[in-house]
């Protein structure tokens, strides 16, 4: 799925986001509304990762989708 359709249906996203994030909040997805950048910054600030493994999960993750 590329990142206009994830961003366009970012509602039903969101919970497999949290699925995969747990420790994202609902507040957190609800400001990302399915912007890949946003999403990238919020997991690398809560989880403590480089930029770069940030963008390699959520790469994968949308690959799955």
């Amino acid at each position: 799925m590329n990142w206009d359709q994830i961003e366009g249906k970012w509602k039903e996203m969101k919970g497999k986001a949290r699925t995969s994030w747990g420790e994202l909040t609902d507040d957190e997805l609800d400001q990302v509304g399915g912007r890949k950048d946003e999403l990238v910054g919020r997991i690398q600030k809560r989880y403590g990762l480089e930029r770069e493994e940030a963008e390699r999960q959520v790469d994968d993750w949308a690959n799955k989708l």
